[in-house]
């Protein structure tokens, strides 16, 4: 790490400001306050009207304070400051909470720029606790002054923009940017013709004009986009030159028994991607390979013939599930699908079988301790579990192949957890049924080589999606309720899904609550619709039950089981249903709030219906308004089952930094500038240039800068995130 980026805040800003970014934003060293870009940058002449202004966004804008008053608040300890402001064309209110400063500075007549989410109360627009400057001492009218863009940092309610950037000021003027070492090779850069370190650090910050802020973003882009990649290559590098164990597989064995037992014809794709996986667990080098598919493309298929193969070959394979729901849907269906042999060594088993083991953290110490006899001794070939298999008491004889089950669910240490149990590398297959775009592979899965199931086999019907909007239509609520008592009159049965359990969850606190907000209506909850939709007479008679992660775990299997069997008509259930839950009767889905669910969530759901050959039907309900942006999501889902072109509108729809974000790498990382699906060309770039320097020096000992860099902005957790599978 160079020693200037390296250096701790406190010494360069005092212990004050020191102790404020690290409070509020984790930030303690030099580098990561030089690397915390900002967000967006304003211009006084390109600012927002308030006329203008969009709802729920964010947004800023230039006005004069018409009025400025302080009341202490009746819900809770405290005060409410409300200022209204004004453009000259239209006046907005602006709320704060606890907001003595502005209570003391936005005296009327003074002019500032404000800036942050609009939201709707009572009708109108306002902010709540915007960020905020005072023009005449930001810019003391200075023209030239005036006319440079201001940077906007992600900032929060306790820690704002302007303060951000006064550290960052008091930074740039301090250290010596020319000393620093530049990760990027000089012959690319000339190449690009990108900034150098100093100026781009320079004009990302305190940019001179628009088109100096833009390349240093260019330069910063690229940059992060070499790291990245150059990270990747070596992991690739390093994987290259493990030894596996090879597990060709034998003829006559288990794997060509199954095959003989299926009772319907590969895909072309599953027989595809299955010569590709059996040829890789034939090889010495370890497999690490990303199996994307539609929801019902048959991944799961694809994964036991590749279990089986190293079952022929002495080996034990574990099929890692994210939830104990799941890991015993799995465990059902693979012995199911196998019958005899997955009874080896029992009466009337095969006598080339093996056994299929369950192991959950919740299992009694009986069979548990019967399990863990069977993984130790070899008995079990195919392990199915959840996060229990990671634990110290599970010993593999022979830990063969790694199936992970929908990889986003799991951190990256749990996986590597479950890797370094077998004594060589053991081959890994990650399975994920949310189709990832051609550049997110690229950028995340880098180090992976990727297999794509776009075929649904035969049997499997089209699935109708509609979005209800009941703000529009109060009506169609009760037509619902009759279409879903259509279904079970036909001997189908119907998936009711809840956003959460019960009405005691707490909910976010809405600061607007202290002004009286108009009562919302509240979530859906699985206790509270069961409670409803019992009292109806149009579902009179129904047999309807619940299913939620509160639940003992026999309990949920007992439901699950229960409506497998047919002994339920309706489940009312929270996304618990979300993965690999296969009720070939289930036909139709009522997603309830269903704006509270992002596009994954919602095309993973639906994909629970239709499995048994009969049409599905799932209806999208929703309270929003129309025009509201949440919307928006719904109407991508119901336009199209295409799982890519779904994942494409749900990453422009996302905020920032989703794709790298803490929901799935359970670590800290997030992309600064780079944007997979904009920035294509420029990872694609940055994989080449990677490639080339890796393959001249692949230790990067001769390129320090680059490996000091990859050092610093991936952190250990994050380099393990990349290396994730």
């Amino acid at each position: 790490m160079p020693d200037e980026l390296g250096v701790p805040l406190e010494r360069r800003l005092g212990k004050r400001s020191a102790t404020a970014l690290e409070k509020h934003l984790g930030i303690t060293l030099t580098g990561e306050l030089l690397n915390y870009f900002p967000r967006r940058y304003l211009k006084r002449g390109e600012l927002t009207m308030i006329a203008e202004l969009p709802r729920d966004e964010d947004a800023s804008l230039v006005a004069r304070v018409l009025k400025c008053t302080s009341r202490r608040m009746r819900a809770r300890r405290g005060s409410l400051t409300e200022v209204v402001v004004t453009d000259n064309s239209s006046d907005i209110s602006l709320t704060f909470f606890n907001g003595y400063q502005a209570e003391r500075e936005l005296k009327p007549g003074t002019l500032a720029m404000f800036s942050g989410k609009v939201t709707s109360y009572r009708g109108s627009l306002t902010l709540t606790n915007p960020d905020y400057q005072l023009l005449e001492d930001a810019f003391d009218f200075d023209a030239e002054e005036a006319l440079r863009p201001v940077p906007m940092y992600p900032a929060t309610a306790k820690l704002g923009s302007w303060r951000i950037k006064a550290a960052v000021d008091a930074l740039l003027d301090i250290v010596d940017l020319s000393r620093l070492g530049d990760p990027i090779p000089p012959d690319i850069a000339i190449r690009d013709g990108l900034l150098s370190l100093a100026e781009a650090y320079e004009q990302i910050h305190r940019p001179a004009s628009m088109e100096a802020a833009n390349a240093a973003r260019d330069r910063f882009r690229y940059q992060e986009a070499l790291v990245l990649q150059a990270a990747l290559g070596r992991k690739r590098a390093i994987a290259a030159a493990e030894q596996a164990t090879a597990r060709p597989g034998r003829i006559g064995g288990i794997a060509d028994k199954f095959d003989a037992r299926l009772p319907f014809e590969l895909t072309n794709g599953q027989r595809d991607v299955g010569e590709t996986i059996a040829a890789e667990l034939a090889g010495h080098a370890p497999m690490n390979r990303l199996l994307q598919g539609e929801v019902g493309s048959g991944k799961t298929l694809v994964a036991l013939r590749a279990m089986l193969q190293v079952v022929d070959s002495g080996g034990q394979a574990a099929l890692l599930a994210p939830t104990e729901v799941l890991a015993s849907q799995h465990y059902e269906s693979i012995s199911r699908t196998l019958g005899p042999l997955a009874q080896g060594g029992m009466l009337g088993g095969d006598a080339d079988g093996t056994k299929v083991v369950l192991l959950t953290g919740s299992m009694a110490g009986t069979a548990k301790r019967r399990a863990l006899l069977d993984v130790a001794t070899g008995e079990a070939g195919i392990v199915v579990g959840t996060h229990a298999l990671l634990s110290e008491t599970v010993q593999f004889l022979d830990l063969g192949l790694v199936v992970v089950d929908e990889q986003h669910r799991f951190g990256v240490e749990q996986r590597d957890k479950l890797r370094s149990r077998a004594d060589t590398p053991p081959h890994l297959l990650v399975m994920t049924a949310t189709p990832i775009p051609r550049t997110v592979a690229m950028t995340v899965f880098g180090d992976l080589e990727t297999s794509v199931l776009t075929e649904l086999p035969a049997g499997r019907a089209p699935i109708t999606t509609h979005m209800v909007a009941l703000q529009e239509h109060p009506a169609w609520e009760d037509r619902i309720w009759q279409r879903a008592r259509e279904e079970v009159d036909a001997g189908r049965q119907v998936y009711v899904v809840c956003p959460k359990i019960g009405d005691d969850e707490l909910e976010e606190a809405d600061p607007l609550d202290d002004l009286q907000q108009e009562q919302q209506r509240p979530m859906a909850s699985v206790a509270a619709i069961i409670e409803h939709i019992s009292s109806l007479p149009a579902l009179s008679g129904v047999r309807i039950g619940m299913l939620h992660g509160r639940m003992e775990s026999e309990q949920k299997a007992a439901a699950m089981a229960e409506f497998n069997d047919g002994t339920l008509d309706i489940l009312v259930s929270t996304t618990v249903i979300e993965v690999g839950v296969d009720v070939h009767n289930a036909t139709m889905m009522v997603i309830l709030d269903a704006d509270r669910f992002g596009i994954s969530q919602l095309h993973q759901l639906r994909g629970r219906v239709g499995r048994g050959g009969l049409p599905g039907t799932c209806l999208l309900v929703t309270q929003l308004e129309p025009g509201h942006p949440s919307r928006e999501r719904l109407q991508a889902v119901a336009a199209t089952t295409d799982g890519f072109e779904l994942s494409q509108a749900d990453l422009q729809l996302r905020r920032e930094g989703d794709i790298l974000g803490a929901s799935q790498s359970g670590g800290k990382s997030t992309l600064k500038l780079l944007r997979v699906i904009k920035d294509e060309a420029v990872i694609a770039r940055a994989r080449e240039d990677a490639t080339a320097i890796l393959q001249h020096d692949s230790t990067l000992s001769q390129y320090p800068e680059l490996a000091e860099a990859i050092e610093l902005y991936l952190n250990p957790e994050r380099e393990a995130f990349l290396e994730r599978g």
